[in-house]
């Protein structure tokens, strides 16, 4: 196959399923309204994807590609939408990285839960592997990674990960360290996932939940 120059953005996001996104905000928020937020939030990290100008953004879905709102994605952010391989988190964007990888010399991947995330962020990740990492991430506050970049694929980066708790990123940074890799760390960021990361949500400005996204 022909190499492609040009990084791709890969978008990690679930169905807006009430009761199955945001489980931690239903307390708060009701299923309906948690599912309501996780749909602002996946627009708002596609419209960053947007404006960080990406040669080809890929919106990878779960469990399948055949939700509405992931068919009004690819209409209205113009990116193609596929199904998430199978397995844990760690075996799927393991996936998402060795497909991509056979074609491109580097690709970048992203959940929906950082509205801190700007595109800024994103084309300084794409320029720290162009500069020769092998690897590139953003912490997040609660100890997990918001943007995960890599310029070789190898499942020991994945397996057997407690995702979603507090030693997901120090965990990876003994992997890498393993596997005698290179790696760049941007600043460190926070995610939407607990009541009082709403809260601070709605104190921050970065996303209005007042107003449809567009």
């Amino acid at each position: 196959m022909p190499v492609q120059q040009d990084s791709p953005l890969i978008v990690f996001a679930r169905a807006p399923v009430p009761g199955q996104v945001k489980t931690r905000l239903v307390p708060l928020l009701g299923a309906e309204g948690a599912a309501a937020l996780h749909v602002r939030l996946a627009k708002h990290a596609l419209g960053t994807a947007r404006k960080a100008s990406f040669a080809q953004t890929e919106l990878h879905c779960a469990p399948d590609a055949e939700d509405p709102f992931f068919r009004f994605c690819a209409g209205h952010y113009k990116v193609a939408i596929r199904p998430q391989a199978e397995g844990d988190l760690g075996a799927r964007m393991h996936a998402a990285f060795e497909r991509a990888l056979v074609t491109c010399p580097r690709a970048l991947l992203i959940g929906s839960d950082c509205p801190a995330l700007t595109a800024r962020h994103l084309r300084h990740a794409d320029q720290a592997l162009r500069d020769g990492a092998d690897a590139v991430l953003v912490p997040c506050e609660d100890g997990g990674y918001a943007l995960i970049g890599l310029a070789r694929a190898d499942r020991r980066l994945f397996e057997d990960i407690a995702w979603g708790g507090e030693t997901v990123m120090a965990e990876t940074r003994r992997r890498l360290a393993a596997l005698g890799w290179q790696w760049r760390e941007l600043e460190t960021l926070w995610d939407v996932d607990r009541p009082e990361d709403y809260q601070r949500l709605l104190a921050s400005g970065l996303l209005d939940v007042r107003r449809e996204e567009p």
